[in-house]
Parts: C-alpha cells; structure tokens; sequence
C-alpha cells in the first residue's frame, strides 16, 4: 500500500538511497534537505508521487513549514525518517563547546524538531511510523567519538521514551543502529574535525584523523540494501522498536548487552556488601 514517506537528508548518503528506495515502489515521498537542488538533481525532475522542500532540522519554524507543505500536498504522513545528521570526530576536550552544542542541536534536537512538527497529523490520523536513525555508537561507546557518541545516546533515550508517549495514538517508533555503511557521514560536509588542539592529544589525534579518513567510502554496509530494509520494516503492522544494522554494528550491540549484565551482576554480588550509614546501597 502507498504510504506518505517524509525523509530528511535526502540530498545524499543513506536519505537519498532512502528516497529512491520509496519512489521505486510506489510511495509518495517527501525529500528535505537543505539544498534543494542537491536533491532535485539526485531524483530527477518533477514527479506527481514526489515533493522536494527545504528543511534544516535544527529550525522548528523549518520542519513546521516542511509539515504544512507536505501536508497540502498529500494530505497525511505515514512514515517520518529522521536520517539527517551530522559528525564531530575528536577527543572531548579538543572539541570545542561550540562544536559540542552543534553536534547536539543537529543530531538530537533536529529530529526532535521534525518530529515535534510532524506528531500532530500523526496523531489526528491516529496511525503513523517514527523512524530514527541512531547508530551503533549510540548504544556503545568508543574511541574519538565523544560528541557524537553523546548525541546518539541522547537520542537513544529519547526515541525508547517517546514511543509510550505516543503508542495510544496508533503511533509506532524504531530505532535504527547502523555500523558502518558506505553513506557520506565520513565525507567532506558531513564530518567537522575538532577546532582546538592540545599537545598530550595531538599523536593520537594525529593517527586517529587518518584512520577516520581512510575509512570513507571503504565502509563494508551496503546503504541500498539498508533502504530496502527500512521500507520492509515501514510497511509492517507492528516494526520493531530496534533494528540493529551490518554484522560490525550486531557484534558491537551484543559485546555491548553482555557487558551490562556482568557489570550488573557484579553490581548484586557487591550490594550486600557496601552499606551508606544504616542503609544498604
């Protein structure tokens, strides 16, 4: 059944495999982006199943207007993909606080905005699919990647509270965790390296930059097929609420949940014995 897929960062990378994904079977699609002509020139001309508007996620006033026209459009919105983004590598105290704030305002707060915009018409429909793209390093930490590590977590939470929230409303939500796929986080435009730098870091970031820009269009995830996956999942009755992506992101998730469980039973076996005054922690 055609559904109203409204993606974000359909201009390249994942949104726009996304995009031609849905196009290619039969939804009415609405792709957003900051540059427009990106995405004009990525999808081809004027389509009747397809509207091309302008949003920077980190505008509310830009997603409510996104909202509205694609609502004149087509008149609902089934699925939202909250695919934009963007990537601050770095070690924490070399990335400056403005960088951290940025990194915070694109990857948590725009799909927030979006989202934020776009619930009221999903709600009035009483149906609807919130999809958001997270990624591996949102549930697992590692190197280099504090700031963005920090913002994925944050919408980690949000997204797994969000869903009680709005489920009564015949709204359903998915996180989607990728490893690494050949999409254009790595890219020029897409990737911002730390402003400031200091000497105790600077070998490690020295070989930790090369090995981040090495890295780009070598990533083993397939983006194609990750967009079919996701459009399988949009068309499901009852999607999960996680779906883990690439073989690389699976072994880190469950490296991860095997982790907690033995910090967690490390935890009780150390409760009887740790005591604050006269009561037990």
């Amino acid at each position: 059944m055609s559904k109203v897929v409204f993606i974000t960062g359909a201009g390249r990378g994942l949104g726009r495999n996304i995009a031609r994904e849905a196009l290619s079977v039969g939804h009415q699609v609405v792709a957003t982006g900051r540059r427009t002509e990106d995405i004009e020139k990525t999808l081809g001309g004027p389509q009747d199943n397809l509207l091309v508007t302008t949003l920077d996620i980190t505008s509310l006033e830009d997603a409510q207007t996104a909202t509205e026209a694609s609502l004149d459009r087509f008149g609902r919105i089934d699925v939202l993909v909250n695919n934009a983004g963007d990537f601050f590598p770095g070690y924490f105290e070399e990335i400056s606080p403005a960088q951290l704030r940025q990194q915070i305002e694109t990857n948590l707060f725009g799909p927030m905005n979006v989202t934020r915009a776009i619930l009221p018409a999903m709600r009035q429909q009483r149906a609807g699919h919130v999809i958001t793209i997270t990624s591996a390093l949102g549930v697992s930490g590692m190197e280099f990647t504090a700031a963005y590590t920090a913002s994925k977590f944050g919408v980690e939470g949000w997204m797994e509270a969000l869903r009680y929230d709005v489920a009564p409303y015949g709204i359903r939500t998915t996180v989607v965790e990728p490893g690494f796929f050949r999409t254009d986080l790595l890219a020029d435009g897409s990737r911002v390296w730390p402003e400031l730098s200091i000497e105790d870091y600077a070998p490690r970031t020295a070989l930790m930059t090369e090995t981040w820009k090495s890295l780009n269009g070598k990533q083993p995830g397939d983006p194609a097929k990750l967009a079919r996956a996701l459009l399988t999942i949009a068309d499901q009755d009852e999607p999960p609420l996680r779906f883990v992506a690439g073989a690389d992101a699976l072994d880190a998730v469950q490296s991860k949940a095997r982790a907690l469980l033995a910090q967690t039973e490390e935890s009780l076996g150390q409760a009887g014995h740790l005591t604050l005054g006269s009561t037990e922690v």
